[in-house]
């Protein structure tokens, strides 16, 4: 459709305004594009680490980037709540919620923004790795849209990994708080190691530390090595250390910013220890010197569910719900780009082939409440 040359010239102007007014500076930590000022208004807060932390909230952020280059005149503004605490994550939601269409929350702290969309039925939002706290007997909202992912997936590959690549036959995970998620990771991980003793003749041993046994949400003990914090690089290192120490050559780090510290000893070590990265493709984290010491990631692909999620709301078929997205939408799983990871050619093979038995769901991998053990789930 043509413009007018009224209309023309509001565009101009409308944009030099834009100009100037980034060239003046700004406060606040806000991408935007487009010049009609009519496109979605989205929101995303955020943990302490905010948008730029190069895991998990970066990824859902550049989901978000992802749908304002598809759309151009839409806007984004990034929230990041300093304490980490549950009710004021729900507090700066509240507090903004009036001046944004969708607003983002990535992370279990903003599982109670329930009562803020029930008073809010015209905004919509977007949860990522919760489920809304239930409202009585309501456990669903018509306008949130709840995404989780079934971890235990990226796990199996991560396990899979580490037990086709290790030398010493000693692999283990690091998780942060045994939260579902969580063990999730760490029941898929030691199912991949179980599947690739059993499938592929490897005899792999899942190595734990006496002392960081986890307990999950419901009292039980479920092994493992936990730090007890997400935030805790100090201890990531001593847990990371320790292993190395057992001669564990091969680790999977899903643990957050506790993480960090475990990159730090492998990185320090001698020899040809690994990690594998968690969340996202965490490769660049793995750079030292030289070499790169991360073999491969486990991932959600958070970005591109959010992205489907905004474009949803654009053409008008957004539907609440909580939803666990799996390989079958290509939502989980783990980086295989070359230049991405260090696996070799046999281990990409068999990986590739593996994901297409979780894909179709001849491979089930255990998870915190599935019902299946490491030791028995379906395909082993």
């Amino acid at each position: 459709m043509k413009k007018s040359t009224k209309k023309i010239a509001m565009v101009l102007i409308i944009a030099l305004l834009t100009a100037v007014m980034t060239a003046c500076g700004s406060n606040e930590n806000e991408a935007k594009s487009g010049t009609d000022g009519e496109g979605l208004k989205i929101a995303i807060v955020t943990s302490p680490s905010g948008v730029d932390d190069g895991n998990f909230n970066e990824d859902n952020y550049n989901g978000i980037l992802s749908f304002i280059k598809n759309n151009p005149s839409a806007t984004v503004k990034a929230v990041r709540e300093e304490t980490g605490d549950p009710a004021a994550a729900v507090q700066a939601v509240a507090d903004i919620v009036a001046d944004y269409d969708v607003i983002v929350t990535p992370g279990f702290q903003f599982a109670g923004i329930s009562s803020i969309a029930l008073e809010n039925p015209d905004k919509k939002f977007i949860i990522n790795d919760s489920e809304p706290t239930p409202v009585g007997d309501q456990t669903e909202f018509d306008n949130i849209y709840a995404m989780n992912f079934a971890e235990q997936e990226s796990g199996f590959f991560a396990g899979l990994a580490a037990a086709l690549e290790t030398k010493t036959n000693k692999v283990a995970v690091v998780n942060g708080i045994a939260y579902p998620s969580n063990v999730n990771y760490q029941f898929g991980f030691e199912s991949g190691v179980n599947y690739a003793n059993k499938v592929f003749g490897k005899n792999v041993e899942v190595v734990e530390l006496s002392g960081y046994a986890g307990t999950d949400v419901t009292g039980k003990d479920v092994g493992g090595n936990y730090a007890g914090s997400f935030a805790d690089e100090a201890t990531g290192k001593v847990i990371g250390n320790a292993l190395i120490k057992k001669g564990v050559d091969r680790i999977f780090v899903a643990a957050g910013g506790t993480g960090n510290g475990v990159f730090t000893a492998v990185k320090e070590a001698k020899g040809d220890v690994k990690v594998i990265g968690c969340d996202v493709d965490q490769f660049d984290v793995g750079v030292n010197g030289s070499e790169n010491i991360v073999l491969t990631s486990g991932v959600k692909f958070m970005g591109m569910n959010i992205e489907k999620a905004l474009n949803s709301v654009v053409d008008g078929s957004f539907k609440g719900g909580n939803v666990v997205l799996h390989a079958d939408t290509d939502s989980t799983g783990f980086i295989k780009e070359e230049g991405r990871h260090q696996l070799s050619e046999d281990t990409l093979t068999k990986m590739n082939e593996a994901y297409e038995l979780v894909k179709d769901g001849t491979i089930v991998p255990a998870s915190n409440f599935n019902g299946y053990t490491p030791e028995k789930f379906p395909g082993l």
